[in-house]
């Protein structure tokens, strides 16, 4: 009976000291929570703080000249007018001809690292264009700027104009000054293919094996397998991809800064000089002392933020498309 007694009462303080640790426990994890949700919610409030910032500061300039800040390409400091349309304009040019240029490159990058290349090849390789995105911004302007730029002017863009005679379309028209939206956009290609590259490589690693046995199964090829079964299950995560670096390509300054030229003149050839809106700010916030000047420059600060967070909050929509799983 005493035993009995003993037993008893060592299990009740056992279990009052298990309460109590599930006390602790259970303090620690709703501080926890709190703690990790306070720098949740900092992320979207700051988002929300610098887009409300800088369209106060951009304010003036977007009432004063209404729609034509986007359509008008005068920007004259001295006579007060203002138009950003040769930067926007720019911006757009030199972001899709790069993903014209790198989307090939990754995307066949992707499919030869998910499923060609042999174990002991696959991580050195992802590593080496992973690196790609580590690389300062202002290396690949050097770069373009001693190597590309020249290459361009006496090799590429003759090749072009004369040789593959593009010189007839409006594309490739004018004298070859070097700097200019085709450098640019070529810099933004190289700057680009890592982070599309990355994304593609784990949707494609992403698809269940099931899919591709199914259609070996069938009789198709290789190819067949990956054309048909493969690419289309992950498409929606590609194109994510695309747009991810489609944002990357749009908010890049110092690269493109190096060697676009810096022209306010809107051209349709890819020859020519021209501006974006991330090299417009970088080259004239400094020197900007006039009010109306500074609105200017805060107004397509802040539609190139707007741009870029529209850009990449549908890249993130589409990569947690496919994430899903079949159902995407």
């Amino acid at each position: 009976m005493t035993s009995a007694r003993i037993a008893v009462t060592r299990e009740a303080d056992a279990g009052s000291t298990f309460g109590v640790s599930l006390r602790g426990l259970a303090l620690g994890d709703r501080i926890y929570r709190v703690a990790i949700t306070f720098f949740a919610i900092c992320i979207p409030v700051l988002l929300a703080l610098i887009a409300l910032e800088v369209g106060r500061a951009g304010w003036p300039a977007l009432t004063q000249f209404g729609f034509g800040f986007l359509t008008s390409s005068t920007w004259d400091p001295v006579a007060g007018e203002f138009g950003a349309a040769s930067a926007v304009v720019g911006t757009l040019v030199t972001s899709f001809v790069s993903l014209i240029i790198a989307t090939p490159l990754a995307l066949g990058s992707a499919i030869f690292l998910s499923e060609f290349a042999p174990p002991w090849l696959r991580q050195p390789f992802a590593f080496l264009v992973d690196l790609l995105a580590a690389i300062p911004s202002v290396v690949y302007g050097l770069w373009a700027l001693l190597v590309l730029v020249p290459a361009l002017r006496s090799s590429l863009i003759p090749f072009l104009r004369d040789t593959l005679h593009l010189g007839a379309t409006p594309f490739f028209t004018g004298p070859a000054y070097g700097p200019s939206v085709l450098s640019a956009s070529i810099v933004l290609a190289i700057m680009v293919l890592p982070y599309t590259a990355a994304v593609a490589r784990e949707v494609l690693m992403a698809v269940p094996r099931s899919q591709r046995e199914a259609a070996l199964a069938l009789g198709a090829t290789r190819w067949e397998t990956i054309s048909g079964a493969v690419l289309p299950y992950a498409r929606t995560g590609i194109i994510g991809g695309v747009i991810l670096g489609l944002g990357r390509a749009i908010g890049e300054t110092m690269a493109v800064t190096m060697v676009i030229g810096n022209s306010h003149e809107l051209s349709a050839s890819l020859l020519a000089p021209g501006y974006t809106m991330a090299s417009l700010v970088a080259n004239e916030f400094a020197e900007a002392t006039g009010d109306m000047h500074v609105s200017a420059l805060m107004a397509v600060g802040f539609v190139l933020f707007v741009t870029t967070l529209l850009v990449n909050a549908i890249a993130r929509w589409l990569v947690w498309r496919v994430s899903r799983g079949p159902a995407a």
